[in-house]
């Protein structure tokens, strides 16, 4: 059973995650909510809003940010160059770039950036515009659970060193397919990570992401005590 010490994770769809602590700070990863079509209508109403991690700038992950940000003044943390364009939009007092490898604290959250294999860019009213790298984020939260969302990613082989730095208590890992790594792969990414607890993610959006929780536990289904953690919108852990 997956001990979340007191905090909570609520999947909203594709890759979005609001984390709650016990103290009650609120973050959202990757805030695609309002605009998310697989998102609950309940989810689609903020009340509070502590800070928010983007793995990256595409539209199904850097979503609703600036109007989230605007309503709620989050602290922002993303990687260098998409920062500038956040602060280019009136948000610079919000903002804690950052690139891989580093670490810092935003309110209960510990994160530490990694590596994600994808790409990256921001469309800013038809024009597009580089955003840095993408990422994924390591995050220790009060009470010791550690989570590691992997953002938009093929499997690579430090994930293995990953799983050894950080010990991460559940990975979210996306399984749709096309734009990332799929059931087969993912699989393997858990077998490099070690990890015994799994939420799958970034699938069942749209008809193009064709990977499934189902085949994700078939390709599993040798990993001895592993939890995968198929989430449908709106549901909870912790």
């Amino acid at each position: 059973m997956l001990n979340t010490h007191g905090n909570r994770i609520t999947y909203f769809g594709h890759s979005t995650f609001s984390l709650t602590t016990p103290s009650g700070q609120v973050a959202l990863i990757d805030p695609w909510v309002m605009t998310n079509p697989v998102c609950p209508e309940p989810l689609k109403k903020i009340s509070r809003l502590d800070a928010i991690f983007l793995t990256h700038a595409h539209s199904d992950h850097i979503g609703d940010l600036l109007t989230l940000a605007k309503a709620h003044q989050p602290q922002i943390v993303a990687s260098h160059e998409t920062c500038l364009w956040i602060g280019s939009k009136g948000f610079a007092n919000l903002l804690h770039p950052m690139n891989k490898g580093g670490a810092q604290k935003v309110g209960d959250f510990d994160c530490t950036m990694t590596h994600a294999f994808h790409s990256n860019s921001i469309d800013d009213n038809g024009q597009r515009i580089y955003g840095g790298e993408p990422a994924g984020y390591v995050l220790r939260l009060p009470g010791g659970f550690t989570i590691y969302h992997a953002g938009d990613t093929a499997v690579f082989g430090d994930m293995k060193m990953i799983g050894e730095l950080y010990k991460p208590g559940l990975a979210l890992l996306p399984i749709g397919d096309l734009y990332t790594m799929g059931p087969r792969e993912a699989a393997y990414a858990i077998r490099l990570l070690g990890v015994q607890h799994v939420l799958p993610m970034h699938y069942a959006t749209f008809p193009a992401l064709t990977g499934t929780a189902a085949a994700l536990a078939e390709e599993t289904k040798g990993i001895a005590g592993l939890e995968i953690h198929a989430l449908k919108p709106g549901e909870s852990l912790g």
